[in-house]
């Protein structure tokens, strides 16, 4: 996988994992995540609950771990290493945050243009 690609996926996490958080559990604790691939060094900081800070240490160690040159989306890899029940968690969160973030698009260029 490129760097750029992971650099993609990585943010995707980032951007869903606190939108399903924060609407769904309580007790975020902030914590810090500093990891390398290939050759770069990544550092961000989230706050979320122990399960969902789980969940992303293992979401982001599947994908350094992702032995596909040209990565395809998860839900359509013809050979899936995440195990069950963190898939479906996973696929949960992706579905609620993604839909989360579509309405707060919408909402936002209806108030843009009403100005």
């Amino acid at each position: 996988m490129t760097t750029q690609k992971f650099e993609e996926d990585v943010e995707v996490l980032k951007s869903f994992f606190p939108i399903f958080c924060n609407d769904n559990h309580k007790h975020q604790i902030k914590k810090n995540y500093v990891f390398k691939y290939k050759s770069e060094e990544y550092y961000f900081q989230t706050n979320l609950c122990v399960e969902c800070h789980n969940l992303l240490n293992y979401s982001l160690q599947k994908l350094k771990e992702c032995p596909h040159d040209i990565k395809p989306k998860c839900r359509k890899c013809p050979s899936p290493c995440y195990e069950k029940p963190q898939w479906k968690t996973l696929a949960k969160l992706m579905k609620y945050s993604g839909i989360k973030l579509g309405y707060i698009k919408i909402k936002n260029k209806l108030t843009e243009l009403l100005r």
